[in-house]
């Protein structure tokens, strides 16, 4: 049943034992995950965004990731999916949000410029009515500017929810918080809707940067994300840039703000603090 609902509706399956053996580990990994907090197995990696002009950093991304004590570092594609259905995500998501605003103050305290910390808010914390009074005070809690803290949101969730979206977005602002659309150009953005939303910056999918050594079509769309973007007066974030080649085109194309394997991988807290006073002494 799940693997047909997770291929598309109006589809069908036939059973393996494999499967039987696959709804089991689904199972253990569940109950590994409630334990998961408590035995504080989570923890958080940073990743740079640059600014290419000048080649500073302009903020980093919290990253999750679970140190399993049996199946070692695994990745938020491994678990947010089961931690969503479970119901278990709001209480992770809590969890990032101060994790990430802490570290972000220590930061500061030790005089160190990270620009701004993202920290991607999942589709049930928003669909929740805690997020504006979770994130006031973790910000108090934290002692954390509030210009400080961007929070990442899907477009697709914005899109599916916007009449409900919309108004916390707007109280999320009004706390002085950034709000940036995140994997933009793989939901179905209607630009009323986008001319509404109080965001700041559009992160533009990976999934287009891929695609850029042969069809013309992700330039295309590139370009008109940047083009849409400079009319509401927005940033323009390109994620998952890798190469020197993609570093060029986007340029080209009109982006300055890029945040890839290219510039710099996902490192825990002490990596990044030497990588970003290594960035200060330069």
């Amino acid at each position: 049943m799940y693997q047909v609902k997770e291929g598309g509706r109006f589809g069908f399956a036939f059973y393996t034992p494999e499967l039987t053996q696959k709804a089991a580990e689904r199972v253990r990994l569940e109950n590994d995950l409630h334990k998961a907090l408590d035995l504080d197995q989570f923890q958080l990696h940073y990743q740079p965004q640059v600014e290419l002009s000048s080649g500073r950093i302009t903020g980093v991304e919290a990253l999750v990731r679970w140190q399993h004590p049996d199946r070692g570092l695994l990745y938020p594609s491994a678990f947010i999916a089961i931690a969503e259905e479970s119901g278990l995500m709001p209480r992770i998501g809590r969890w990032i949000l101060h994790a990430a605003c802490q570290q972000a103050r220590q930061w500061l305290e030790e005089g160190i410029d990270f620009g701004r910390i993202g920290v991607n808010i999942a589709a049930s914390q928003l669909r929740r009515g805690d997020l504006v009074a979770l994130t006031r005070d973790t910000l108090a809690s934290t002692a954390l500017p509030a210009d400080k803290l961007e929070l990442e949101v899907t477009e697709g969730f914005i899109m599916q929810q916007a009449a409900e979206a919309i108004p916390r977005l707007d109280a999320l602002r009004q706390l002085g918080v950034a709000i940036a659309i995140d994997d933009f150009g793989t939901g179905y953005s209607s630009l009323s809707y986008l001319k509404r939303l109080p965001v700041t910056r559009l992160k533009i999918d990976q999934s287009f940067v891929r695609d850029l050594k042969a069809p013309q079509d992700s330039c295309a769309i590139i370009q008109a994300i940047v083009g849409i973007a400079r009319n509401f007066n927005l940033q323009v974030m390109v994620e998952g840039v890798e190469t020197a080649h993609q570093v060029t085109v986007l340029r080209q194309l009109g982006c300055h703000e890029m945040q890839g394997f290219f510039f710099c991988q996902p490192m825990p807290a002490g990596e990044l603090t030497e990588f970003l006073e290594g960035q200060l002494a330069a």
